[in-house]
């Protein structure tokens, strides 16, 4: 039942996501079109790849698969970012309340702690990546709400906030490295 409600939610997270990244650009029709079609066929992929077992422990050999799937990602957006100045502006043009406010899917961290409980992740990945999303997710929403009704938030506070989001991010991804099993470098195990 868990593992529905977290499918539910992530798709729901990534959906929203997408909307409104696409949704707030000042892109046309077609070229939202095409962004909302290379979201989904990516969303479809990590499913199939899921499905088929890729990102089964060990499924990759020594490098867990999920980081194959994160790094290829990052490489999309600052690949984008550096070679494509229209999708840098396109990116840009997005308000900073909407972006700000996607951050509050974070709070879906707590299905890290669930699992955790659960013994189905281990520690310290589940409580350290789960808790940072949770207080990035949690903040993100009174933030968000500043910077909407046109009280900016204190710019001091969102960039302790965006580096709390990255510490988080690359804490959590260097955690699920370091303990996923099948994995010649794990350091964390239960």
């Amino acid at each position: 039942m868990i593992d529905m409600i977290g499918a539910i939610t992530a798709t729901a997270v990534y959906a929203v996501l997408v909307g409104v990244l696409v949704g707030f650009s000042p892109a046309g029709g077609p070229t939202k079109r095409a962004a909302f079609a290379a979201a989904a066929a990516w969303g479809g992929l990590i499913v199939a790849v899921a499905a088929l077992g890729g990102f089964a422990p060990g499924a990759t050999g020594p490098v867990p698969a999920p980081l194959f799937a994160f790094a290829g990602l990052l490489a999309l957006l600052f690949g984008g970012w550096f070679l494509r100045p229209r999708f840098r502006s396109t990116l840009l043009s997005v308000p900073l309340p909407a972006l700000v406010g996607l951050n509050a899917g974070r709070l879906g961290g707590v299905f890290f702690l669930i699992l955790a409980a659960d013994g189905r992740l281990s520690a310290p990945f589940a409580p350290v990546a789960g808790g940072g999303d949770i207080l990035v997710g949690a903040l993100a929403i009174p933030l968000a709400t500043m910077a909407g009704a046109g009280a900016s938030a204190p710019p001091a506070w969102l960039g302790v906030w965006n580096a709390l989001g990255a510490l988080d991010l690359i804490v959590a991804v260097s955690l699920g490295v370091l303990s996923a099993p099948g994995t010649p470098f794990r350091v964390f195990t239960e």
